[in-house]
């Protein structure tokens, strides 16, 4: 499953049974629908976990756009008033960067930054709405 959010923390790591290590973060999900002519807003809020590299972390601040791949599983709950809750979970084996809130883009470029489930970090530099050395018609 692929989800798109903002996250909405700074991640963390943390140590479990003694030597393993999980990122933990969490993102909203923003969505508007109509509802009787009026327009209605709903955030979904999913508490993710990453547990093939945690050098992701340090990227993972609050604010950012990310795209996960995923499973999404469903933590039930009593609350302290004794009713029953659920929270979302993502268990994450895919992490793409979009952007952050502010100063992400540098001279009209954006930063994508991939970590899948073989640890290796795919970097590339794409250019926003540059077309540079394309001069006249287009040949299709």
């Amino acid at each position: 499953m692929e989800i798109t959010g903002r996250l909405t923390a700074d991640a963390a790591v943390k140590t479990v049974n003694g030597n393993r290590k999980v990122v933990n973060f969490s993102i909203a999900i923003n969505d508007t629908y109509r509802s009787g002519g009026e327009t209605k807003k709903l955030t979904t809020f999913f508490e993710c976990s990453y547990w093939l590299n945690t050098g992701i972390a340090e990227y993972l601040k609050k604010g950012g756009w990310v795209q996960l791949y995923g499973r999404v599983g469903v933590n039930p709950y009593i609350s302290g008033s004794g009713e029953a809750k659920a929270s979302l979970t993502f268990h994450t084996s895919e992490v793409k960067l979009l952007g952050g809130n502010t100063g992400s883009l540098d001279n009209g470029s954006a930063k994508t930054t991939a970590l899948n489930a073989g640890n290796k970090e795919v970097a590339q530099i794409n250019p926003i709405d540059k077309f540079d050395g394309i001069d006249g018609d287009l040949p299709f």
